[in-house]
């Protein structure tokens, strides 16, 4: 969600060192841990949801879907992953300008656009910058745009938090902003997973939501993986 509703947080994991945690907020060194080398490779950018906001490290969905990768005896690296609580989609090009060395990776996922929808920016704007966003994962996915997966936006008024505000309103222009990248995302050839019925359980259940009772916990990002997981396996299974 916004900067003032979360930590910024940016997390920069190096294939070929493990995950560099860079915090904002005052906390210790890095923790830099090695990893072994594997065969392929994974680019995740986004927001609050892809840096796990509230979760622990080995929580957030681009890493659960790599341990389930490995479980399938897929030889993947720890994800690479450019997101921050808090971006827009403009935000996440700048720190895609800012961050991104030129690699080219197996597979690339996207999931922004709440923040935009948050702080009630145009979704015209948001259709170009998620356009040009697409445009850049599928040149780091080596232009395969079948080994680039986008997630839909979460529905953040039926968390906890979301209690204080105006429900429909909010589902209402998160459905708008998701057409939007559903859209796209048909027209690119990318694949598309709507997780955001995920997010609008029908009964209200407290094991979905981190401590601040907006972002998911790890039992939500689960359910994205398991969602995720057979297209992915499926797509290198297909490799040579």
């Amino acid at each position: 969600m916004s900067s003032a509703l979360g930590r910024q947080i940016c997390l920069f994991s190096l294939a070929a060192l493990g995950f560099l945690v860079l915090s904002n907020c005052g906390k210790a060194s890095p923790t830099i841990i090695p990893t072994q080398e594997y065969a392929l490779s994974f680019l995740a950018l986004g927001d609050s949801y892809t840096i796990g906001e509230n979760v622990e490290l080995n929580e957030r969905w681009p890493v659960l879907l790599v341990e389930r990768l490995r479980e399938q005896g897929i030889s993947i690296a720890d994800p690479v992953i450019i997101a921050s609580t808090g971006w827009t989609a403009a935000d996440l090009l700048r720190g895609i300008e800012r961050s991104y060395a030129g690699s080219k990776y197996d597979l690339v996922s996207l999931m922004i656009g709440v923040n935009d929808q948050y702080q009630e920016l145009s979704i015209k704007d948001y259709r170009t910058r998620f356009r040009e966003l697409l445009t850049f994962a599928i040149s780091a996915a080596d232009s395969k745009p079948k080994h680039v997966i986008v997630l839909s936006i979460p529905d953040w008024s039926f968390t906890p938090f979301g209690e204080r505000i105006e429900r429909p309103k909010v589902s209402e222009e998160i459905d708008a902003f998701n057409a939007v990248n559903r859209e796209e995302s048909a027209a690119a050839w990318a694949q598309y997973f709507d997780i955001t019925p995920t997010t609008r359980p029908d009964v209200f259940d407290p094991l979905l939501f981190a401590e601040d009772g907006l972002h998911p916990s790890a039992t939500m990002y689960s359910q994205w993986v398991d969602l995720v997981l057979p297209y992915v396996v499926a797509l290198f299974a297909s490799q040579p």
